[in-house]
Formats: structure tokens, C-alpha cells, sequence
């Protein structure tokens, strides 16, 4: 028997968003569910087993009756399984669990606590779109935790769950309002601010996860839960981002990114759309002031500081230093007018609208429902093979290698790195494990070597970029001085990137 689920899309917004949304015709002429005042408490015992397993736990209080709901994590963003019983008091009904995970996961004697309490206003309607009834909530409120002192995370957002027809129509809905008012997709439950809330949290840079992977899973329902992971690292660390500049949260973000174009390439076929090809254009076209920013802030992290090291009285490197933050400057001011346009908003919902519900998905012919149906860990052990022969090939005679041909042999490298990431949790036990640590190992080393390259080779460009740009004597001669600087040790790290690239040849991989 399945567990029961609950389909739903969350979006963020600010309050006069909502009370526009109230005054349109998209929910002013709906069926009008009711307003309520709801209080959930959530539960978790001392050493957080709970978190651990990735489950939450509330009692929600409205009207002076008492819900309580168990959920567990799903594909990575908005599918998740759900256990929900009414009890007669605000504190949980453990009999009610016994056949939930909770019981895998907490002992029968360990105390359960309350942790955070979120209080939200919510007035709910049913829309209907195209074939299908879709509730519409908007919620206003906020999250408490007493452990916090007088710290609280304000709530406001629309949730949209899927009574009864297709996921494409929820998606539609989701445009239709982003049409109206600035929404933004909303990648983290209530409990999950709660908990970073409660464990002062809240602004951590976050890094990418372990891809939720269970090996009775398909090809397709693989990708989504990879896209979907990528895409909640990508949306954490915009917020941060949003909020002003932060160089670990635009890496982050970057990498996020870098991840799921390397998702699309690795799933090939399968995915493979004008609408999808479409929106990966477009990802790849408006992110570039990202990697530009990027560059900027490692040159003057780590470069510019090694070369006033070696040489503390040339002048010229303080006017290096300034040209390049006052590019740096309007870097961040390119990737600020970025996140804030119309066209990001709509092309991250257009991504997740065709994560879930593109043509990739409803194509009938044989050969992509093949696809679409084939196991996922044998879909991801051919790819592995695949892409480690790839990089086997490609890194022959690396330390020969010109630079475009090293290029490629790091794209490919990343792509196998981000694969064996992506595809961990298809091959369990022991001796993967080992092998899997061993091979990411060899691959990180590879990675590392090729990126100091590839540090070395942007170095170049932010160098030979100041030609372009009014600047004076003394500063031009600090920048190739550094440019020679930098090229120096191009020998040492080609050395050592063949000898990583030896290493990983001879690991074994830990999907066979």
C-alpha cells in the first residue's frame, strides 16, 4: 500500500500581495472555504531524531479541536507523504503513529518536546483550473521558538494543493498568479524555518544535500528529485542573496545551478523537449553575471592577497585592488537587478512547471516511455560507466593537454562528480560506501587541480578585461605582473592533475 501524499507548490510573497490577490477575479469569484486561526506546535524529542530522519511532527489547534501530522521528506521539494489524525489535546497521540515511520525512528520511552509554534491566519479557496480543483491558501503569520528569545520569522505565502486532477494545472494556477503579484516558489516548510529558528539557523549558506534517491525508483522520478534538490539549494541561497551580497551564498548558488545543467546533461534523452531545451537556454544566459561575480571574488580572495605577499612595495597592486572591487561592485549590482526582474521569477515557475509537468513527461511514444520507466539505478549505473569513460578519454596526456582540451576534461570530470553525488543513495551497503567515499575522493582531487587551472585561466581574462578599462600606468603593470605570477604555476598543477587523473582511473567505481 502507498503511503498518502499531498501535492502542493508553495509560493512566497509579501502581505499587499495577498490583499491583491483577494481583490482579483481569480479568487474573488471562487468558492470560498472559510478563514481560520490555526496553531501548530511542533515536536521533537531532545537529541532531534526527528530531524534526523527527515520527518516533522505538529499538532495544529483550530476552532478548539486538534490535528496532528506526521510528514516525511519527498522528492526534494513539494511531494512529500503525510500522516494525519485528529486527537483530543495538543500533544501528540503516539498510538496514532505506530504505523508511520515515526516508530522506526523514536524509541517508545523517548520524550517528545515542543520546539517552535507557528500562528497563521488562513483563508482558503477552491479554484478550478482547467480540469482540476486546486485549493488555494493564503497564510499570514509567524513562527515562534522560545529557545530563540524574541526572535520570530515572519509568514506570508500561498499555497497551492492539488485536490483532484493533474499537476499541470496546478502549475498553470501557480503563473497565472505570479502574473499578478511578485510571488517567489517556496522551497522550505514552516517546520524547516522553525527548526533553523529554533537552532539559530537562519541565514546558513546552504550546500547541496544528499539527493533523496530510493532504488524501487524510476528514470523519470530520479530526475525530478535531483532537478528538485538543485532547484531548493539554488531558491536558500537566492534569498540570502537577495538580502544583500554574500560570496559563500552566490558560490552556493552557482553551484546549484552548475548541478542541474549537469542534471539535464546526464538524463539526456529522457528529458529532452523544445520547452525544456528552451528554459536551460535561457538558465544558462541570465546567470553569467553570477560567474562573473564569482571570478571577481576569488581573484581578490586568493590571487591578490598571494601576490601582495610576494610583493608588499609595488604600489600598483592597491589600483589592481580598487579597479577590480569596483567591478566586483557592479557585478553584485548585475546579479541584484537579476534576482529582482519579473523574467527570473517566471523562468524558475517555468522550470518547476516543467520538471513536473512537461512534454518530456507526457510524450506517448515507446522509446521515452522506456525511458521515463526504466529503473533509475540501472539508468544511473550505464550513465556512471558512460561518463567515467568519458573522462578516462578525455584525460589521457593531460599535462599535454592545451587549454580548451583541459577545459573539457573538467566539464567532464564535474559531470561525473555531480552524477556519483546525484546517484549515492541507489547503491547502499558497506562496500559501496567505501567505494563511493574512495571514488568522490579521487574525483575532488581531480577537480581541485583543474579548478586552480581554470582560476589561473580567468585570472587571464580579469587581467587582460583592464586593458578595456581606464586605468593607470602603474596598475596596468601590477596586473601583468600577476598574470605572469599566476601563469608559474601552471606546471606544478598540470603535474598533479595527471597524477589525480592516474588515481581516479585506477578506483573502482562503487555503483558495479
Amino acid at each position: 500500500m502507498s503511503d498518502p501524499r499531498e501535492i502542493e507548490l508553495k509560493l512566497e510573497c509579501e502581505p499587499s500581495d495577498l490583499a491583491t490577490l483577494q481583490d482579483h477575479p481569480l479568487l474573488r469569484d471562487a468558492a470560498v472555504q472559510g478563514e481560520a486561526q490555526l496553531a501548530s506546535v511542533y515536536f521533537d524529542t531532545s537529541d532531534r531524531l526527528l530531524l534526523a530522519a527527515k520527518l516533522g511532527l505538529r499538532v495544529r489547534e483550530s476552532g478548539g479541536r486538534f490535528v496532528q501530522t506526521l510528514k516525511a521528506e519527498g522528492d526534494g521539494l513539494f511531494d512529500r507523504p503525510e500522516w494525519e489524525h485528529p486527537v483530543e489535546r495538543s500533544e501528540p497521540d503516539r498510538a496514532a503513529l505506530a504505523d508511520t515511520p515515526f516508530a522506526r525512528h523514536v524509541e517508545a520511552d523517548a520524550a517528545l518536546e515542543p520546539l517552535f509554534i507557528t500562528r497563521v491566519t488562513r483563508r482558503t479557496y477552491l479554484v478550478e483550473q482547467g480540469g482540476s480543483r486546486i485549493e488555494v491558501a493564503l497564510d499570514t503569520g509567524r513562527i515562534e521558538a522560545p529557545a530563540a528569545g524574541d526572535r520570530i520569522v515572519p509568514i506570508c505565502e500561498v499555497e497551492l494543493e492539488l485536490k483532484d486532477g493533474t499537476a499541470s494545472d496546478l502549475f498553470a494556477l501557480a503563473q497565472a498568479i505570479a502574473n499578478l503579484v511578485p510571488v517567489r516558489i517556496g522551497v522550505r516548510s514552516k517546520a524547516e524555518r522553525g527548526y533553523a529558528l529554533a537552532m539559530g539557523k537562519l541565514d546558513k549558506v546552504r550546500k547541496a544535500e544528499p539527493v533523496p534517491l530510493r532504488e524501487d525508483m524510476s528514470a523519470a522520478d530520479a530526475f525530478r528529485s535531483v532537478a528538485h534538490a538543485c532547484l531548493r539549494q539554488m531558491r536558500i541561497n537566492e534569498d540570502i542573496l537577495l538580502r544583500g551580497r554574500d560570496a559563500d551564498a552566490l558560490h552556493q548558488m552557482r553551484v546549484a545551478i552548475r548541478r542541474l545543467r549537469s542534471a539535464f546533461s546526464l538524463f539526456g534523452d529522457l528529458v529532452d523537449d523544445p520547452l525544456g531545451v528552451r528554459i536551460r537556454t535561457e538558465l544558462k544566459e541570465v546567470t553569467e553575471p553570477l560567474g562573473r561575480a564569482r571570478n571577481l571574488d576569488v581573484f581578490l580572495a586568493t590571487i591578490l592577497p598571494a601576490e601582495r605577499e610576494r610583493h608588499p612595495d609595488e604600489t600598483g597592486l592597491l589600483g589592481l585592488e580598487r579597479q577590480l572591487e569596483e567591478e566586483r561592485a557592479k557585478a553584485y549590482r548585475d546579479i541584484a537587478a537579476l534576482l529582482e526582474s519579473d523574467a527570473w521569477r517566471m523562468l524558475l515557475l517555468d522550470l518547476v512547471g516543467w520538471i513536473n509537468a512537461g512534454p518530456w513527461l507526457r510524450e506517448k511514444s515507446p522509446g521515452r516511455t522506456a525511458l521515463r520507466e526504466e529503473p533509475a539505478r540501472v539508468f544511473a549505473a550505464r550513465e556512471l560507466d558512460r561518463r567515467r569513460r568519458q573522462v578516462k578519454r578525455r584525460g589521457r596526456h593531460l599535462d599535454d593537454l592545451e587549454p580548451e582540451e583541459r577545459h573539457r576534461v573538467r566539464i567532464a570530470a564535474k559531470k561525473l562528480r555531480y552524477g556519483a553525488e546525484f546517484f549515492a543513495a541507489l547503491f547502499p551497503g558497506k562496500k559501496a560506501g567505501k567505494r563511493h567515499s574512495a571514488f568522490g575522493k579521487a574525483l575532488s582531487d581531480l577537480q581541485d587541480h583543474l579548478g586552480a587551472l581554470n582560476d589561473i585561466a580567468t585570472g587571464h581574462e580579469l587581467m587582460r578585461d583592464l586593458t578595456d578599462v581606464p586605468a593607470g600606468a602603474s596598475t596596468l603593470f601590477a596586473a601583468g605582473m600577476t598574470a605572469a605570477d599566476i601563469e608559474a604555476r601552471t606546471r606544478t598543477l598540470l603535474e598533479a592533475a595527471a597524477e589525480a587523473h592516474e588515481e581516479l582511473v585506477d578506483t573502482k567505481p562503487f555503483w558495479r
